[in-house]
């Protein structure tokens, strides 16, 4: 089997456990990030409008957008690293790309901190995403330009021991998950 048929094995498996550990969530999975995002005060941070069954960084967000910029990912094509635009909780939104809402209005700048959303991690800060790349070619393009912070949001139970990775993949810096905080 190739990388490719192991990774779509392990995100198929991996979708599974967070639609389960979705649908027991009762709300407050953002507590932990809401405290680690306390120590970034005014950093430029992009979070994430969650979609399907992802963990959802809302309310952290919202209260990170009370001392500093937040934003989220606007999607501008195929192929293309992800773009960060300015974002508000009272802010009007629009339809982009794969069902994500983004701020009707486009202001975008480069975040420091990025919160990445996750189909599966691994405590070596592996990540597992949809497979479209635009993660890993972001990541990749700020970490050139400058110190980004990458945290992965997720549930626990989508932690596994290995995943499928390649060299194109990179590496989140922390994880925090509805449990704990877990450094890389």
């Amino acid at each position: 089997m190739d990388l490719n048929e192991q990774k779509a094995q392990a995100r198929k498996a991996a979708l599974r456990v967070r639609k389960a550990a979705f649908d027991l969530d009762r709300g407050g999975a953002c507590g932990l990030l809401s405290s680690v995002l306390a120590g970034y005060r005014g950093v430029p941070l992009a979070g994430y409008m969650p979609i399907r069954s992802e963990i959802d960084p809302l309310p952290a967000m919202a209260e990170a957008s009370a001392h500093g910029p937040v934003g989220v990912p606007v999607i501008l094509g195929a192929g293309t690293p992800l773009e960060f635009s300015r974002w508000t909780p009272e802010g009007a939104m629009r339809d982009g790309p794969f069902g994500a809402r983004v701020p009707a209005v486009d202001e975008f700048f480069d975040p420091e901190i990025v919160i990445v959303p996750l189909v599966a991690f691994s405590r070596a800060g592996g990540r597992l995403g949809y497979g479209g790349g635009f993660y890993d070619r972001t990541l990749e393009l700020l970490r050139a330009t400058g110190s980004v912070l990458a945290i992965g949001f997720a549930y626990g139970a989508q932690e596994v021991d290995a995943l499928p990775l390649e060299p194109t993949d990179q590496p989140l810096d922390l994880i925090v998950t509805d449990a704990e905080v877990i450094e890389v």
